[in-house]
């Protein structure tokens, strides 16, 4: 079991992780990454280095803790009043941010710091999440929908891909493609 999953949400525990997940992004943009100690981070946040270490393990640990919860969004998909339109939104949205240098370094982190790979499941959540509200919200205007695995299968896992290993060539029109792929034969209208 990792150190991760034996967190309590709420009270102290809850109150340490912020701090401690605010000193490291506040300290990544003041110094680089390749400037941060633990000490320095349990300096800005109000702890000792030891309620890290105990916590997180390591700094790259720590590193892919912030990393998954940047990775989390923060609303639902906007709502354009189709399938293709909200999953070509979503998408595009998807791509910009995990395109960026900084959605690409913390897509980094977040698979170095978990060789157990409970992050990547974290994050594929997120992403399963997102696209199973965009489903079911077509579901309930009456529109034919593929399943969620279809999605991930033919939107995100693509997409993952090239920005891993080959960003070039990642635009709008590659993520409206790829949503348009995923939603042919279920009813969408373009």
């Amino acid at each position: 079991m990792s150190r991760k999953a034996m967190v309590r949400p709420g009270g102290r525990s809850a109150r340490v992780q912020e701090a401690v997940h605010t000193a490291v992004r506040e300290l990544q943009a003041e110094l680089g990454r390749p400037e941060l100690t633990i000490p320095m981070v349990a300096a800005r946040a109000g702890v000792t280095p030891s309620t890290i270490y105990r916590r997180w393990g390591d700094l790259q640990e720590l590193l892919s803790d912030v990393a998954v919860e940047h990775l989390r969004p923060e609303a639902p998909p906007e709502d354009h009043g189709d399938l293709l339109a909200d999953l070509r939104g979503w998408a595009e949205q998807f791509q910009e941010e995990m395109a960026s240098p900084t959605g690409r370094a913390y897509i980094r982190d977040a698979l170095l710091g978990d060789p157990d790979g409970d992050n990547a499941g974290r994050c594929s959540a997120y992403a399963a999440e997102q696209i199973a509200i965009v489903l079911a919200r077509a579901a309930e205007r009456g529109e034919e929908v593929p399943d969620v695995e279809t999605v991930l299968d033919r939107v995100v896992a693509p997409m993952m891909y090239r920005i891993l290993f080959r960003p070039a060539g990642l635009t709008g029109a590659y993520a409206h493609r790829l949503a348009r792929e995923a939603v042919q034969g279920f009813g969408a209208r373009r």
